[in-house]
């Protein structure tokens, strides 16, 4: 740095590490900033250098106690976003005081509120809330300018050069050795770095900082963790890495902030996933599209990191919405839909303008893969949302139910809005894509969910699919998806069944009330099922507005000679095959296959025949409903009313 500002600068943009930089050389580098020795603009190309580099340093301890002479930089106006963003990666619990907090606010009133101030300022309140007492806007998609432009080339140039030429350095995680990636940025961050000082002094690190169970002095070095035992004798001292990326592929690290909300970490994961978000995805960044397979492993990685924690993160909720649009439903198609199914709670207005709207224009344009994809996706999403109220029914000062703000009636109004939401994409599709079986099994699967909210969940919902994925289930030529349709209804059944004996019995269970319009279509929709299945009478006595109850001279017009019978557990189209079967065996000796021969004993023999092949839906189904029917000759009306 005793060169030119030329020549400095040069040689800040060619230092690029091959593996770790030691931190000796760093705070040799940083004395320099004070001894009047570089211009400002060098300062600040420093600034943005160690920023960058931040994760490659061996050791934080001497930066972090260089923390004051790095806020004393806040001054300059040009270099304060810089300092703030380094003082926001080195900002620990004791680095917050009452005279910085002033500085702050003085420098805030100064400047206006400014992301980089808002960032700091949040990261010290949730320190200590007791010095912070302001009120500080919501989160910000971006905190802090990207720092890493003028070296982002270079290091991924010098990363796939070392990775196939050189060995790298072994970090230590878990207590195994594992090669480092070197591939991106937050390839190097989602494991945590050991260096060699750190390896070589390890069980010394370990004899001087072996601290007692009650001591809130010491911290313990999450390098050294490596087994849940220590996590237990330690999880009052623990110091989180500097790299917060480190934490999505350490089962221990997840398994503290599970255990312990502290919200400064949530914090820092929100901004640095975020920022890498932002900057990583290949199809809203042109630059990035060389590198789709890291981007992939990445999302993969932050999934898996969402399951385990059993949530999902905000800053991956605001890359979705903000993404989406732009999104071709292609790239990263299997990550995307993954993370899509984490999404937390929210309005209905923001989850249908950045949510259903990017999701239906891909939806009705794509593939059928595609189409079974959403449908598999938003089926978890629902099961995700059910999971969380089972987890939290019982736990209402929760803080996270606290910071969702969700009531149980807004959780029936968004669970509500997203099942008419896909019984209208559902509708839709099959019309597009002509019925095909394919397409039905993974909308009856999202409907499996939800004819058993009310029992298995405790959510007091349940609403029928619409007409549009009825009938076209009743009608299928598959037999998969009539038995499905028919273990739906069984299910939506016996849940109807529950509601109305804990509302004449006087339990309130949640204080809600099933609606008389769910109960009708219920019994429109048995009635057509018994007339279609057992008793042949679906063309006379099917009620619903959208079914299939046609006049006589209608049908007669159609030359089918047993029209009647034309989709009874024999004739359906579905069930033929099984029929045919039946036949050959119950009768070798007919060769005709005349389908009348089933009736009588035959009838009842055929019914334990279908259910020896696997239809346990149908055997559900007929025991509950049509049995019922039966002892009143086949009188439907009456006898299925719930």
């Amino acid at each position: 740095m005793l060169q030119s500002d030329t020549v400095n600068t040069r040689l800040l943009k060619s230092l690029v590490p091959a593996s770790v930089i030691p931190e000796d050389s760093v705070v040799s580098s940083v004395s320099l900033l004070c001894v009047s020795k570089c211009s400002g603009s060098t300062q600040l190309l420093f600034l943005r250098w160690l920023i960058t580099m931040f994760d490659f340093i061996d050791h934080k301890e001497q930066l972090h106690a260089l923390y004051g002479f790095f806020f004393s930089f806040l001054q300059d106006e040009k270099m304060c976003p810089y300092v703030c963003h380094l003082l926001y990666l080195l900002t620990r619990k004791e680095s917050v005081k009452p005279f910085r907090i002033r500085k702050l606010l003085d420098l805030q009133a100064k400047m206006g509120m400014q992301s980089h101030l808002q960032a700091l300022l949040s990261l010290y309140k949730l320190f200590c809330p007791e010095l912070v007492t302001i009120a500080l806007p919501g989160k910000m998609k971006t905190y802090f300018k990207n720092s890493e432009g003028p070296w982002k080339a270079a290091i991924n140039a010098v990363r796939r050069r070392n990775q196939q030429n050189s060995p790298v350095l072994q970090p230590l995680v878990l207590g195994t050795a594992q090669p480092q990636s070197r591939k991106r940025k937050w390839n190097t961050q989602v494991i945590i770095p050991a260096s060699s000082t750190n390896r070589n002094n390890l069980e010394e690190d370990r004899e001087k900082k072996r601290v007692t169970l009650y001591s809130m002095d010491e911290s313990f070095p999450v390098e050294q963790l490596q087994t849940f035992s220590q996590l237990l004798q330690n999880i009052h001292c623990l110091e989180f890495p500097s790299q917060m990326g480190s934490v999505l592929t350490n089962p221990l690290l997840l398994h503290y902030m599970n255990c312990i909300k502290d919200e400064s970490i949530y914090l820092r994961l929100y901004y640095w996933m975020g920022q890498t978000l932002q900057e990583e995805c290949t199809w809203c960044v042109v630059d990035n599209s060389q590198y789709e397979e890291e981007f992939k492993d990445f999302l993969e990685t932050v999934y898996k990191a969402e399951c385990f924690l059993q949530e999902g993160f905000s800053s991956c909720e605001e890359f979705l919405y903000k993404s989406l649009p732009l999104w071709d439903g292609f790239c990263c198609r299997p990550q995307v839909l993954r993370l899509v199914s984490w999404i937390p709670l929210s309005s209905f207005s923001e989850m249908k303008s950045q949510l259903y709207d990017p999701l239906v224009q891909l939806f009705f344009t794509s593939s059928l893969y595609f189409k079974c994809s959403v449908l598999e996706s938003l089926k978890e999403l629902l099961q995700n949302w059910l999971n969380w109220h089972v987890i939290h029914l019982d736990s209402e000062s929760d803080s996270q139910a606290q910071s969702l703000n969700t009531t149980l009636s807004g959780l029936v109004n968004m669970v509500a809005e997203l099942i008419h939401f896909v019984g209208w994409i559902s509708t839709v599709a099959l019309r597009l894509e002509n019925n095909p079986t394919f397409l039905l099994y993974f909308i009856l699967d999202f409907y499996e969910t939800v004819c058993d909210m009310y029992l298995r969940y405790n959510l007091p919902l349940l609403i029928m699919p619409p007409a549009g994925v009825f009938y076209p289930a009743l009608l299928s030529m598959d037999s998969v998806s009539l038995n499905q349709l028919c273990y739906i209804m069984y299910r939506y059944r016996t849940n109807l069944v529950a509601a109305k004996e804990n509302e004449l019995s006087k339990k309130k269970i949640l204080q809600f009330k099933f609606s008389s319009q769910t109960y009708q279509e219920y019994n429109q929709y048995i009635v057509a099922m018994v007339g279609c299945l057992w008793t042949s009478s679906a063309f006379q006595k099917d009620t619903h507005p959208q079914g299939l109850r046609m006049d006589d001279e209608l049908l007669k017009k159609t030359a089918v000679q047993e029209f009647k019978s034309s989709f009874n557990i024999v004739y359906h189209p579905a069930m033929m095959g099984y029929a045919l079967l039946f036949l050959q065996q119950a009768c070798p000796d007919d060769t005709t296959f005349n389908f009348g021969l089933i009736k009588g004993k035959r009838w009842n023999w055929y019914l334990e025949y279908l259910y020896a092949q696997g239809l346990k839906g149908l055997k559900v189904f007929i025991e509950s409903s049509i049995n019922r029917v039966s002892q009143a000759s086949h009188n439907t009306a009456e006898n299925v009313q719930v």
